[in-house]
């Protein structure tokens, strides 16, 4: 139990036989640095219905407290604050509880609670994943991992884009251009040679272009008439008429990127429970149409073309169906997401990671499943995240000037292995262990760097920047964490020993009441789908601390209890580090 919660009830009574009065909450926030208390009370809430003063109610309900309770020791009133001296003992007797709970801040899923899906990822089989994907695909993931250790059942999915004309330009460019060249023969990853053709298609449609213009064509004209063009929408045509040799190539293709993409989510550490493909789901949603019909939701013009008005709800008038039959991409979505409850029945709520060029998309989409009368409508969550930028400027597909995940996560692991060395750490390292060091490092750096910041914000990603082993970074965090390994490596004393009686030191109180966040912290970062509170968390707590040991003495103390005691806090403060980090996908190294 926490500590505000361990006092409400005290509070509660000593408002009812003070002052005769009740409150529904009970609002604590933390004490400010330049006052003496562990927790501050919030008074002003108060006044409208006792009349008093906030200096009056707050030594009434002070003095109270010392008197009937044996956390609060003594107090003091600032303004409208009571801020509480919380006793040494409650301090420890918390962290004795806490000290070998190897799940500590994590909830067990209920039994019969409805599970969530969440998905991330979607890429199109047409390139390889990019740095926007590696910020989705750290997201998506994270976001799954947080869930689940606040309590949630968790099924992470994603919809893989395997169809349409951008797939079909590869296959055709591959086919013109390509004189049967492999991934094995070119020896490169699948997901890297589609994309290259996909780049060469552009620049042949570009120079096509080009010399239609020259012919007298206008440009908009030679866009439509470009012969390459023409043969990549015959090509998507004859996939959607199951022509065999189409279907074959298709197939071949996608499963070289497929395989591609494998390699890289296993460098990036992230995985998937379920698959989609948008091959199989694009039909889906037609069905649905003829039961919004029927139930007044949906509406078809004189031309046979279906619609939902959502201008009373502030948005606009949306196709669902067009006159020709064929369905839009909101018909898939909302025929993917029925399907996955049919095939997920314990689903009651989904989180969508999709950059916010979409946001009007999915608020389409969840009105539209909301009207339709789904009651797990009302669970539905898009994770909307801003652009990654560099400081070259932006990335573009076509022209081939994206910033490729795998050389990315490479590049990291060099600017890892470039400062590491300039700093002279890795003394009696051998080759092995220096590169699985470095590659630790450069993901650390990378994943932190973009998971510390709001889900919602731009960022303008830094690689030197990201392993700086100063500041708020990854590098900086697991260097704490392995100089803790290093403690306990020398602590040759048995750790089990319980400290019962002890004279907390300022920082060790400090240090014990950040650990005491961490629940709280996860039930937030889930609620709020924020990977960046658990990151931004983990970083005060090593800033704590860095204080601490800068501050007492830990191998070199003498008194015994004191030293064990000191071991056994640095010990849960790196179980603790390690616990948050592998929320968000880093792991940590036992030496640096």
């Amino acid at each position: 139990m926490s500590l505000s919660s361990l006092l409400t009830t005290p509070i509660h009574d000593a408002l009812n036989q003070i002052f005769n009065t009740t409150f529904e909450k009970i609002e604590f926030q933390a004490t400010r640095k330049e006052f003496e208390g562990d927790i501050t009370l919030v008074l002003f809430p108060f006044l409208k219905q006792i009349k008093s003063s906030p200096a009056e109610i707050g030594n009434q309900l002070g003095n109270y407290l010392v008197e009937h309770t044996n956390e609060v020791v003594r107090f003091n009133v600032v303004s409208g604050f009571l801020n509480l001296v919380i006793s040494d003992e409650y301090y420890l007797q918390f962290f004795n509880e806490i000290k070998d709970a190897h799940r500590f801040g994590f909830v067990e899923p209920m039994a019969n609670e409805k599970a969530i899906m969440v998905e991330y990822s979607s890429p199109n089989t047409n390139k390889p994943l990019h740095l926007g994907h590696v910020r989705n695909n750290l997201l998506g993931y994270s976001v799954a991992e947080i869930c689940k250790a606040a309590g949630k059942k968790v099924y992470k999915t994603q919809i893989i884009n395997d169809r349409g004309i951008h797939i079909c330009k590869s296959m055709l460019a591959w086919q013109q251009f390509g004189n049967g060249e492999t991934p094995q023969t070119a020896n490169v990853k699948g997901d890297k040679l589609v994309g290259k053709y996909y780049v060469a298609f552009d620049k042949a449609y570009k120079e096509q272009i080009t010399q239609l213009i020259a012919q007298g064509k206008t440009e908009e004209e030679a866009k439509k008439e470009a012969p390459i063009l023409l043969e990549a929408q015959k090509m998507l045509l004859d996939w959607e008429a199951g022509n065999t040799e189409v279907v074959a190539l298709w197939k071949k293709m996608n499963q070289w990127v497929y395989d591609g993409f494998a390699e890289t989510y296993q460098r990036l550490g992230v995985d998937f429970d379920s698959y989609y493909f948008e091959s199989n789901t694009y039909l889906l949603g037609k069905e649905v149409v003829q039961i919004g019909l029927d139930k007044g939701v949906f509406e078809k013009d004189p031309d046979g073309s279906v619609w939902i008005d959502l201008t009373s709800d502030g948005l606009d008038r949306k196709i669902v169906l067009r006159s020709d039959g064929t369905a839009v991409y909101m018909t898939q979505d909302i025929g993917t997401a029925i399907q996955r409850v049919k095939d997920f029945p314990d689903v009651g709520g989904m989180v969508y990671t999709v950059g916010n060029e979409q946001d009007y998309h999915f608020k389409v989409l969840f009105l539209i499943l909301k009207k339709l009368g789904f009651d797990w409508s009302e669970n539905l969550f898009h994770l909307s995240y801003g652009m990654v930028d560099l400081p070259s400027g932006k990335m573009k597909s076509r022209e081939g000037t994206v910033v490729d995940a795998d050389d990315l996560i490479e590049d990291m692991s060099q600017t890892a292995q470039q400062l590491a060395e300039s700093l002279g750490k890795l003394e009696g390292y051998s080759i092995e262990e220096k590169q699985k060091l470095y590659n630790i490092i450069g993901l650390g750096a990378l994943k932190y760097y973009i998971l510390k910041v709001d889900p919602k914000k731009r960022i303008l990603f830094n690689p030197e920047e990201s392993v700086d082993f100063a500041g708020n970074t990854g590098p900086f965090i697991q260097y704490t964490y392995a100089r803790i390994q290093s403690i306990l490596r020398k602590a040759d004393f048995d750790l089990n020993v319980k400290v019962n009686q002890l004279d907390l030191h300022a920082k060790e109180k400090e240090l014990i009441k950040q650990l005491e966040l961490f629940p709280e912290v996860i039930q937030n970062a889930a609620h709020q789908h924020s990977p960046a509170l658990v990151a931004n968390y983990t970083y005060e707590l090593v800033k704590e601390y860095n204080s601490f040991y800068q501050s007492v003495s830990i191998l070199g103390e003498e008194d015994t209890t004191k030293k064990v005691f000191r071991v056994q806090l640095s010990k849960k403060v790196a179980d603790t580090i390690q616990s948050s980090f592998r929320l968000l996908g880093i792991d940590v190294p036992e030496r640096m």
